[in-house]
């Protein structure tokens, strides 16, 4: 199945519980998933999309930010649910990875060998400072 043809920008998203919706003004690119610390935990695959293809449509309220370490990553999440929407990454702070789990009308069934972001080799993680922080959106 064509993803591009079945999926019509633009693309809306919302996390679990609905307070958070969002929509994506391009097609889905570049799927992958990042082996990094705390993405690898999470597990879910993302997109990428620049910055202003992004746009929150409701819910700045119920968003709330995951930093640590170099605390320039922020990965958001709705306070309510806990689902993790997107992220902007450290090594690419004009990009947002947004989970496509979110999307609506995505298909899981489209996912096949997804490859993988080496962000384990961005770490920067200083095991002496342990810090990590959560923030309002």
């Amino acid at each position: 199945m064509d993803i591009q043809s079945t999926l019509k920008t633009p693309l809306k998203g919302k996390c679990h519980c609905g307070k958070i919706e969002f929509e994506l003004s391009c097609n889905l690119n570049d799927l992958k998933r990042c082996n990094c610390s705390h993405c690898r935990r999470k597990g879910f695959v993302m997109t990428t999309v620049k910055l202003n293809e992004f746009k929150l449509v409701s819910g700045d309220k119920f968003l709330k930010i995951y930093q640590w370490n170099t605390k320039i990553a922020k990965h958001y999440f709705c306070k309510n649910c806990g689902v993790n929407t997107h992220h902007q990454r450290r090594s690419k702070p004009d990009e947002y990875g947004v989970n496509v789990g979110c999307l609506d009308g995505f298909n899981m069934d489209w996912i096949e060998n997804i490859k993988y972001t080496e962000g384990i080799k961005f770490s920067l993680e200083d095991k002496s400072n342990m810090d990590a922080s959560i923030f309002e959106g």
